[in-house]
């Protein structure tokens, strides 16, 4: 934190809109410590919160304006690409879709507080062919949201900040080591799960060439289109006989699944 201080104390609130821009458009370098940086200079008068505020959220909606068009011209290929990077791209896309079907249009004014959401939500956005003028209000609403709420509690607490910076440095390469080895502990739980999901899914799978001989065949294969309600609307088209469940509303359409055939499910 201290050293983030003096980095913004010399550069200003360009690098403030710099840093939070790169990390908007997608660059691995977090903007939480800059802007927390920002807010503690603000509270010691060095800086003008009102100006720090504008400067972070201009630089997400520009990035976010750029997610926006992707998705609008790339649909969800973009989204997908996008949860390649993530550490579980299985379940990234259904994760993120059920989030905005879940809270609609108003999920970008919090999306940027949670990880990872904040990218994918915004071209989804786009994807799913939200009118410009509404994204731009909601979207530039959130930013000014997400960065007052950072930047103001750097103000807040500017002098337990500098304090916090004062005792990190104190301990030194003690603090780094325990930090990377608790980010290595909860990146190999996370491969581990991820793993032992994909050797339990991979038993069980079946190609669609499989489906399709067994149904010429005359077998009674029982078909559940689980397709996201988003997907399922950008292409309503089914396969034969196949019924569409919401995966969230699996469990009360339980008694339309019999359990006296085999069952495949589908989905994206």
């Amino acid at each position: 934190m201290h050293d983030a201080l003096q980095f913004v104390t010399r550069h200003g609130y360009a690098v403030l809109f710099v840093w939070t821009l790169a990390e908007q458009i997608g660059l691995a370098i977090p903007s939480l410590p800059i802007m927390l940086a920002a807010g503690a200079l603000a509270g010691k008068g060095e800086f003008n919160l009102a100006l720090a505020v504008i400067a972070a959220s201009v630089a997400a909606l520009i990035a976010d304006n750029l997610w926006y068009q992707l998705g609008r011209t790339r649909g969800k290929r973009i989204l997908r690409t996008l949860c390649r990077i993530s550490i579980e791209p299985d379940s990234c896309v259904r994760r993120t879709e059920d989030f905005f079907a879940r809270y609609g249009a108003s999920s970008l004014l919090f999306a940027k507080f949670v990880p990872g959401l904040g990218t994918v939500a915004v071209p989804l956005a786009g994807a799913s062919r939200m009118k410009l003028w509404r994204f731009l209000a909601l979207d530039a609403l959130g930013a000014l949201i997400w960065s007052g709420a950072f930047i103001g509690f750097g103000d807040a607490f500017s002098n337990q900040l500098e304090r916090l910076a004062v005792y990190g440095i104190s301990l030194g390469a003690a603090l780094g080591a325990l930090l990377v080895v608790a980010a290595g502990a909860w990146l190999g739980w996370k491969l581990y799960r991820r793993r032992g999901f994909l050797r339990q899914i991979e038993s069980s799978r079946v190609t669609p060439e499989e489906v399709k001989e067994r149904m010429d065949k005359g077998e009674e294969v029982f078909i559940v289109d689980l397709r996201h309600q988003l997907d399922f609307e950008t292409s309503p088209a089914v396969i034969p006989g196949a019924v569409h469940v919401d995966p969230a509303e699996l469990g009360k359409n339980a008694l339309r699944i019999p359990r006296e055939r085999e069952i495949v499910l589908y989905c994206t």
